[in-house]
């Protein structure tokens, strides 16, 4: 593609992205990567400490982040977000909707139902939230890019995911949807399902399995990598990452 990912470079120089689920797993691994590329990043995530050892790695390759921790769950925090980072950066290049939830694996009709909300508001309710609140900053970007990270799960039917798969089902269609309305803007929209990868909430789904028989958070940020930069033409696809 023209970069290299093994140390700074200036390819996303003067971008503003911002990456929910920053501080462990594949929204750690984008962050890094996108700071590698010349980015500022705002890092959010529940985890401080998380978000702390993150920014500690982007300014060890000489990249800049801001920490600014955020509770998905919170939804009024989620509608300022747009307003603080129009305040200190006047626009928006990048967002990464990484963060998500499991749930329960178990029969739909044994679900608690304070477990079917909190799944949903995490993987559908705040990326609406996010898309809501930042959607006026990626149309001051030359080139907003927006990813939202999707799984297998929401698109094949299988018995005990229900509520996961129902989320991811329902995300893909939101994001489908805003990449129609937005396709005669600079912005670009799609979707990213890294499928197998070694993070605590595949280790949660299948704890039975080997954790080196799966990719990387590093491998499937590289492969994210692409749908960020300018030179981006894809818009509106749901794209599975290879290996």
């Amino acid at each position: 593609m023209g970069y290299n990912l093994s140390k700074k470079n200036n390819t996303l120089e003067g971008k503003i992205a911002l990456v929910t689920g920053a501080s462990r797993g594949i929204g750690a691994a984008i962050s890094v990567e996108l700071a590698k590329l010349g980015a500022h990043v705002i890092l959010t995530s529940r985890s401080v400490g998380g978000l702390e050892e993150v920014d500690d790695s982007i300014r060890s390759y000489g990249g800049s982040a801001t920490i600014s921790p955020l509770d998905l769950l919170d939804m009024e925090k989620i509608d300022q977000l747009g307003a603080l980072v129009f305040d200190r950066y006047k626009k928006l290049d990048i967002l990464v909707g990484n963060a998500g939830l499991l749930g329960t694996l178990g029969p739909i009709n044994h679900l608690d139902p304070k477990v079917w909300d909190e799944t949903l508001n995490i993987n559908l309710t705040a990326n609406w939230r996010l898309i809501r609140s930042l959607d006026p900053l990626l149309r001051q970007s030359s080139a907003g890019r927006a990813v939202f990270i999707t799984s297998t799960a929401g698109q094949l039917i299988r018995p005990y995911w229900g509520i996961y798969a129902v989320s991811k089902a329902a995300l893909q269609m939101l994001v489908l949807t805003y990449a129609k309305e937005v396709e005669k803007t600079k912005i670009k929209v799609n979707l990213f399902n890294p499928g197998g990868t070694r993070t605590a909430m595949r280790a949660q789904a299948f704890p039975g399995e080997e954790p080196s028989k799966v990719k990387t958070p590093e491998n499937v940020a590289k492969q994210i990598i692409p749908l960020t930069l300018d030179e981006c033409e894809a818009m509106g696809e749901v794209i599975r990452a290879k290996g």
